[in-house]
């Protein structure tokens, strides 16, 4: 073969990994899948992206909530204006790029993955429905971070948060370990038990609505937001090719599959379940816990100068109704008020009229 040919097969092979390396990078990345959705929540199939800082928004949408600024985004239509689903589940997944999910509604990319928390939708569904109490629910069981409203916390206060009471869950009856094809998992190696031990918390999760089932039956949303990082610190200490990497890739996928199907099933097919996978966030990740034997009373904890609370783009709304309904109220009791002092006994009430005039004598 000759030195010309050689570089046309060199070139060849540079050109196709290329292309290869192309379709790979467009096929693969963070992304957003929607696992369950009731027909009057429509998701369009596209390959429209959503920004993570806008994924809060699109929950807040599918809830039926009003948003501070519009979302132009086609993947999500308007649906029906007096129907909402009862709950909404959402899954964050760090240190994958994509999951192999064996059915969902759509699939979007993700791009500019920034954290993002749930908080403002969990206040929202906490100030509209305050005297339905609806289940509020953030976990994070590798940082321990726990934040309940509402009905969850009298459902979900046994349900083990630290890695302690997770692990020591892990070696009790009735535990994923059991169920589970290991393979190249360990149960003596710390990674491995963090993977395991979010697992065993997304089955006690549906385990508990299972044996809660009027909290999916009531008037009011609920609203779950759980993150797990377990196939983060698989990727970091084995690598992403290695087998207990796969192997729990392919356990979350069958896992994640099976939770959205029963928490679907559990709201009687009104809930929306979706999945985040995200590989690296931009930036670390922080969000606000509460313990679950706080008081319930709002309490600015943030500020330590006993600041104001951050404006809120539903005050002006509520002012000019509390406003203009003092104000009609107002002018009203003037004008009864004037008419009634002013009113002439003899000619306007019959109270103190005489059918007869001259008094009847027999």
């Amino acid at each position: 073969m000759s030195l010309t040919s050689c570089r046309r097969m060199e070139a060849i092979f540079s050109a196709a990994f290329a292309i290869c390396f192309i379709l790979t990078t467009a096929v693969h990345g963070d992304s957003l899948t929607v696992l369950q959705a009731p027909e009057f929540v429509s998701f369009q199939k596209g390959d429209w992206p959503v920004s993570g800082e806008k994924i809060p928004d699109l929950v807040a949408l599918t809830m039926g909530f009003s948003v501070q600024e519009d979302l132009s985004w086609p993947g999500l239509q308007a649906g029906p204006l007096f129907q909402r689903p009862r709950a909404n589940v959402l899954v964050v997944v760090r240190g994958a790029d994509s999951l192999a999910l064996p059915q969902s509604v759509a699939s979007y990319p993700l791009e500019n993955p920034v954290p993002f928390t749930m908080d403002s939708v969990a206040e929202t569904v906490h100030s509209l429905f305050a005297e339905d109490t609806p289940v509020v629910l953030q976990l994070a069981p590798s940082e321990e971070r726990l934040y309940m409203l509402g009905k969850a916390n009298a459902v979900f206060e046994d349900l083990p948060v630290t890695l302690q009471q997770i692990r020591a869950r892990l070696s009790q009856d009735g535990s994923v370990l059991a169920s589970l094809p290991l393979n190249s998992l360990s149960r003596n190696a710390e990674a491995d038990l963090l993977f395991l031990s979010e697992v065993q918390v997304l089955h006690d999760i549906t385990a508990l609505l299972q044996r809660h089932r009027h909290l999916a039956k009531d008037h009011s949303p609920d609203l779950y937001s759980l993150e797990l990082s377990g196939l983060e610190e698989l990727s970091r200490l084995y690598g992403q090719d290695s087998p207990q990497y796969r192997d729990a890739a392919a356990i979350l996928a069958s896992v994640l599959q099976k939770f959205g199907e029963d928490v679907y099933g559990l709201y009687g097919n009104s809930a929306v379940v979706e999945v985040v996978t995200v590989k690296t966030f931009e930036a670390p990740l922080t969000r606000k816990s509460r313990s679950i034997l706080q008081s319930r009373q709002a309490t600015n904890t943030g500020s330590p100068y006993n600041l104001a609370y951050k404006y809120n783009f539903q005050y002006a709304v509520v002012f000019n109704i509390v406003l203009w309904l003092m104000i009609g109220l107002a002018l009203a009791v003037i004008a009864i008020a004037y008419n009634l002092w002013n009113m002439d006994p003899g000619y306007d009430s019959i109270i103190y009229r005489m059918t007869n005039q001259k008094i009847r004598m027999d």
